[in-house]
């Protein structure tokens, strides 16, 4: 299947991280988001992006026609450098169009421009760009072939730290609880669309209002409810979250990686990441580093000493 992928947004909320970088292109470890949410497909088997461009296209553009597969894969160099044979490969098999579709333009409009670019398909995927998830990709395809449906999306737990209250209309609080602990879901940004879709749109529509609303009223959206891992990256400090996971080896949306998978399970590998990450925390912070004293205690696990 096609993967419509929306990357034109301004990304506000992250502007304090960056001006000069579009939110889709900030990075986790060595690779943008970007970059992380088209390996998650590519794993299950699709590989055809269409990338809805808009604000700092050119970055996102440049980014794809200098890439370089070293940074993220074994290599052999030889030849005083002359030569580079690569162990394994990352976009090699990848088609990636890419779509100028409006600086200011909304999700709905975004879809709408690249529509020439669906015709044939009878169903497609569809993501924000900014999300993260473990989930397993082809339960939410069979979900939505399932129940016939021509929308479909992920539905996961809220992440933020708020708390949701319910009031009678005089102001009496009846309930305060954590919205997490709570049966309130949110739109991951995962999509399962068919191409139906375009049917029930108009010029001008959001994605998720108008369209949705009139299948809501036919009976033809459906939710899969993921209570497991996800992640966006709205904010700072959700890309600072993000860091550390990385830097842990913590990376559960890395299907793809079984080293990464290894290192989140194994006890001494998952220590000694979290030492490297205290590490450079402090290291940042302009203290002392603590490495080699904890190293050490890291290391001493298999022979029963506690650490």
């Amino acid at each position: 299947m096609k993967v419509v992928l929306f990357c034109g947004g301004l990304g506000m909320r992250l502007r304090e991280y960056s001006e000069t970088v579009p939110k889709p292109m900030v990075q986790i470890g060595y690779r943008p988001i970007l970059w992380h949410v088209m390996k998650y497909y590519a794993h299950y088997g699709h590989k055809d992006f269409i990338l809805c461009l808009g604000w700092k296209a050119d970055v996102i553009k440049r980014y794809f026609l200098e890439y370089d597969e070293c940074v993220s894969n074994d290599f052999v160099l030889s030849g005083g450098g002359q030569s580079v044979d690569l162990i394994n490969r990352d976009i090699q098999d990848w088609n990636i169009t890419f779509v100028d579709t409006g600086t200011s333009s909304n999700i709905g409009e975004r879809l709408m421009a690249v529509r020439p670019f669906l015709e044939g398909e009878e169903t497609f995927l569809a993501n924000y760009a900014d999300g993260l998830s473990d989930f397993p990709l082809p339960k939410l395809i069979d979900f939505h072939r399932d129940t016939e449906s021509v929308a479909s999306f992920l539905a996961v737990k809220p992440m933020q730290s708020f708390h949701s209250v319910t009031t009678t209309e005089s102001g009496h609080v009846q309930k305060i609880e954590a919205v997490t602990e709570s049966d309130t879901w949110i739109n991951a940004g995962f999509f399962v669309l068919n191409n139906q879709i375009f049917d029930y749109m108009n010029d001008g529509d959001e994605l998720v209002i108008e369209p949705f609303q009139r299948l809501i009223e036919k009976d033809r959206l459906t939710a899969y409810r993921y209570p497991g891992f996800f992640a966006c990256m709205d904010t700072f400090k959700e890309k600072q979250t993000l860091d550390d996971m990385y830097s842990r080896g913590d990376t559960p949306w890395e299907v793809w990686n079984k080293k990464r998978k290894q290192a989140a399970t194994d006890p001494d590998l998952r220590l000694l990441n979290e030492v490297n990450s205290l590490s450079n925390e402090l290291q940042q912070a302009g203290k002392p580093d603590v490495k080699s004293g904890i190293a050490t205690a890291s290391h001493s696990s298999s022979t029963g000493i506690g650490y």
